[in-house]
């Protein structure tokens, strides 16, 4: 099952009270980008790849500060033949948790690389 627009744009507002916050459509569910405030005065756009949208829930990277501060966070495949257990994020309207959430998770993930033009 496809995510539904109306979910996409729930998700991404309660997000972008955290930060800067984008998505790509793929095949139906939605990569989803963030962008710590601090970093976007310092780097043009850097944003980091922190999870994905897929059949109307959200996904977030397990990284270390996921799980510490969502331990109780069930764990799930996003979508069938992902290799990658993820966290499902269920209170994603609590605004203080996941604007500490997505800013500790930018500061773990490695920054993203530019593709060299062909």
């Amino acid at each position: 099952m496809a995510t539904t627009k109306e979910f996409h744009d729930y998700i991404v507002e309660n997000l972008r009270r955290a930060g800067d916050v984008a998505t790509r459509k793929m095949m139906g569910e939605y990569c989803v980008y963030f962008q710590d405030a601090e970093a976007a005065a310092a780097f043009a756009d850097q944003r980091k790849l922190i999870g994905n949208i897929c059949d109307n829930c959200l996904f977030l990277k397990p990284t270390e500060s996921v799980l510490r501060l969502m331990p109780d966070a069930q764990r799930a495949y996003p979508y069938e033949g992902s290799k990658t257990l993820m966290v499902v994020v269920e209170d994603v309207e609590n605004a203080e948790l996941m604007t500490e959430v997505l800013h500790e998770m930018y500061q773990e993930l490695p920054n993203t690389r530019k593709k060299a033009k062909k």
